[in-house]
């Protein structure tokens, strides 16, 4: 059975930051289930966006769709606050011109409130993130 994709803004998630911002690409664009609507970024690496639970959470399986993202770290905090932050993954992704990289990271089941996303480095000066997912159940608190 799949669980609920607890990133989504339908789910109760909340975008906690951005380290950069467009107007017409807004970091929100990443919780609302779709991959055409996108985040993107503004130059200059790291770049980060955290995302909030409305709960405690238990996460099996993160990923992300993207575009030109070379180095990404994602991280959990199950703190109240968006602070004390453990490292889940790190990965290099491959880029294949004119497609999104869908990358999925099955990961030992884990407790979270938040997820941060670090894009470490990029292929180029800008990438975009389309989507960011997190598959898991809700904790019982």
């Amino acid at each position: 059975m799949r669980g609920t994709d607890w990133c989504r803004s339908s789910a109760g998630a909340a975008l906690v930051l951005a380290t950069s911002s467009d107007a017409e690409h807004p970091a929100e664009s990443v919780a609302d289930g779709s991959s055409k609507t996108f985040w993107t970024t503004t130059g200059m690496f790291p770049q980060e966006l955290i995302i909030g639970f409305p709960k405690c959470v238990k996460i099996s399986k993160v990923a992300i769709q993207c575009y030109l993202v070379r180095t990404l770290r994602i991280e959990r905090s199950i703190s109240k606050d968006p602070v004390g932050f453990e490292q889940c993954v790190e990965k290099d992704l491959q880029h294949r011109e004119g497609q999104l990289q869908m990358e999925e990271f099955p990961l030992p089941e884990f407790q979270a409130t938040y997820l941060r996303f670090i894009i470490k480095s990029a292929f180029d000066h800008f990438v975009s993130v389309h989507r960011v997912m997190a598959e898991g159940t809700a904790e019982n608190t």
